[in-house]
């Protein structure tokens, strides 16, 4: 499904803010959230960690700085990952922190 409007954010301009829904302190910028679409930056702290997890949707990551691992396998800056709707995936670590651009789309 083709988007109905034009985004356009200067994540520069954007504060982080408590990623409520991850381990203490992540941080988010919300970029996009539109009918069940959402584009994310998502600032992982050092020693993070996240439970293995399913999702309806495609959802990709690219890392802009620092790494994560996932199931054994190292994701460094500039590792990309798409993920299809209803794998299983995780669990997640990052000893030292990342940025990660995260997309969630319908299929």
């Amino acid at each position: 499904m083709k988007e109905s409007f034009e985004v356009f954010v200067n994540s520069n301009d954007m504060p982080w803010q408590e990623a409520s829904e991850y381990s203490k302190g992540t941080r988010t910028k919300v970029l996009r959230d539109n009918d069940g679409r959402k584009t994310i930056l998502l600032k992982l702290p050092p020693g993070f960690k996240m439970l293995e997890h399913t999702h309806t949707c495609i959802e990709q990551h690219f890392v802009l700085e620092g790494q994560y691992e996932m199931g054994g396998r190292e994701f460094g800056q500039g590792s990309y990952q798409m993920i299809p709707p209803g794998a299983t995936h995780g669990p997640f670590t990052s000893a030292n922190g990342a940025t990660i651009l995260v997309i969630w789309d319908p299929i």
